[in-house]
Parts: C-alpha cells; structure tokens; sequence
C-alpha cells in the first residue's frame, strides 16, 4: 500500500524538524529543512518544569508541504546542557497532538483524535477512529501505529464495531478496515 511510505515521510520531515523549530531561539539550533516551519494557534504555554512547550487552540503547523492541524499539540524535550550548565540544546522526546488531528502532504491525509511521537523508540501513533488515504486508498482503525526504522506499520480495530466494549448484532467485533483502488481501469 502506498499510503504508508507517505505516513513514514511525513513523520520525519516534521518530527526532524519540529525540535530545531520550536526551540531554536533558546537552543542555537538549525533547521533539517530549508522550509521555514509555520505554527500559529489561540495560545502558547512554556512550561520550562515539565519541558514542554503547549499550543492550543486551533492549531496549525506548516513546512512546507507538510500541514498539521489540532486542537492541542504539546511538546516534550530534554534539555541538554552546554558547558558550564549553562545554553545546550533541546531535542523532541515526545510529541502530542489531542483532539480533531488532521496531518497531511501531498495526497495524504491521516485523522484521529490523538497522534503521539517517541522519538527514542521512533514510533507513531495515530488514535482515536484513526483513518488514513492516499488518493482514493485508505485504511481505518481503533489505532495505526508506524516504526519509522523499520517501516513496519500495525492497524489495530476495536475491541468492537462500535467501540462500546458489547457485540454488535451477529456477535461481530470491530474490524480493520481498508480500501484500496485498482490502477486499471475496469474490464
């Protein structure tokens, strides 16, 4: 399916250059990417005791063609401290957008209600009625989880269909779904 190699990209594009961007004035970083990053949203919080940083509030987060929309996206970091404690770096540890997640580039679009990024373990997550296209293809789950190293990619449903923890009429669970369109035209 091509949908996924599209989710894997757009992974590293922004997570590579998400840290660099938010915390760049503070840290002296550089970008990965010549494309400036673009946030804007309702509100800004730094919470310097948790190292994060919270944006909420109709978020939406640009570079290039990569678009993030949400309605909150926190950032943790670790702190690295230069010599004598003092400057240093800051570099994404984990990454969480809640509630009307849409991120997209190019022909692809995944939604959920949540999307959370490890870096240490190079993990997406996208949860919450999780549903991702490419052009017309698509699949759907209670969860789609992508290990950036290994391009491995796990759709998991429900417990059941309608997410209720009951059976549904015919005692069916809920299911994976997907959709994938054909390249030739039909005979």
């Amino acid at each position: 399916m091509k949908f996924l190699p599209q989710f894997k990209k757009m992974c590293i594009v922004l997570l590579a250059c998400a840290g660099p961007a938010l915390f760049a004035p503070a840290a002296g970083g550089v970008q990965n990417s010549s494309e400036p990053i673009n946030i804007e949203a309702d509100r800004m919080v730094s919470r310097e005791q948790d190292n994060s940083v919270v944006f909420s509030g109709n978020v939406d987060a640009r570079q290039g063609e990569v678009i993030i929309r949400t309605d909150e996206m926190t950032v943790y970091y670790h702190q690295e401290n230069g010599q004598g404690g003092t400057g240093g770096s800051s570099q994404v540890k984990k990454l969480i957008c809640l509630g009307n997640v849409q991120v997209s580039q190019g022909d692809w679009l995944g939604t959920g209600q949540r999307m959370d990024y490890y870096a240490e373990d190079r993990k997406v997550i996208l949860s919450g009625d999780a549903r991702a296209w490419q052009g017309q293809n698509m699949v759907a789950g209670k969860t789609i989880t992508y290990y950036l190293d290994e391009g491995r990619s796990i759709v998991e449903g429900p417990s059941t269909a309608d997410g209720t923890g009951k059976e549904q009429a015919g005692g069916k669970t809920g299911r994976v779904k997907a959709v994938i369109q054909s390249d030739s035209p039909a005979k």
